[in-house]
């Protein structure tokens, strides 16, 4: 898909996305994604929002999601040296469950009349009939569905939520939607990289590496702090 199949007008240009995550721990992959994303869209801002507890994962003791500091500060390393990379602790300091909107409206308040980008993965996107009120995510944000390989873009019919599908009109193209409240959805085709969070848990528990899947100083925290070590 081409830049400019992506790349939204100018005159309906946000600033601002909303990058949320439990970023269990964060790594190259997500940082791509929120580079391409922020190239992709014009944006000055991209804001990670690290959560405290997430209501929809939770891998036990198997697989423990590490302390809500721990991953708010190495989301913080994470993005240090990227100038338009700005981290929120809006859901660490709330404590308790994460709710999506409850952030997205937060900081659309913030912003004012211009809605903020809320930056998704198309996996998650085609879970948000399963959220707290997925409905006023889609009126109060522009939607912008990240899909890298090796999933094709395809459609936003295809993930589009139950809930939302009388609200929305799909263009053409499939490519690109509007909802009645005035914002946008949008997909986007990134790059992929062969990074996930569970992996690089998995390699942690055993003793593998995770070098150059993780930021080095992101890398160095991470195993000092020994979260991920197999009890």
């Amino acid at each position: 898909m081409s830049s400019a199949r992506n790349a939204p007008a100018a005159a309906a240009r946000p600033r601002v996305a909303i990058f949320g995550g439990t970023f269990n721990p964060i790594h190259v992959g997500h940082l791509r994604a929120a580079e391409e994303a922020a190239e992709l869209l014009g944006l000055e801002r991209v804001l990670f929002v690290p959560s405290a507890d997430p209501p929809h994962k939770d891998g036990g003791a198997a697989d423990p999601l590490a302390p809500a500091e721990l991953r708010l500060a190495w989301t913080r390393l994470a993005t240090a040296t990227n100038p338009r990379f700005e981290v929120d602790p809006l859901e660490v300091a709330r404590g308790g469950r994460s709710y999506s909107v409850e952030t997205v409206r937060a900081i659309a308040a913030r912003l004012g009349a211009e809605p903020p980008v809320f930056l998704i993965g198309h996996d998650a996107f085609a879970l948000m009939d399963t959220w707290r009120e997925p409905e006023a995510i889609f009126a109060l944000a522009h939607l912008a569905v990240i899909v890298r390989p090796p999933a094709a873009a395809g459609s936003l019919a295809r993930w589009l939520p139950r809930r939302v599908r009388d609200d929305v009109e799909i263009e053409a193209s499939g490519c690109e939607a509007r909802h009645r409240a005035g914002t946008w959805l949008r997909l986007l085709e990134i790059a992929g990289l062969e990074v996930s969070a569970s992996d690089l848990r998995a390699r942690l528990r055993t003793g593998r590496s995770v070098r150059y899947l993780l930021p080095e100083r992101v890398r160095e925290a991470v195993l000092a702090s020994g979260v991920y070590r197999r009890p």
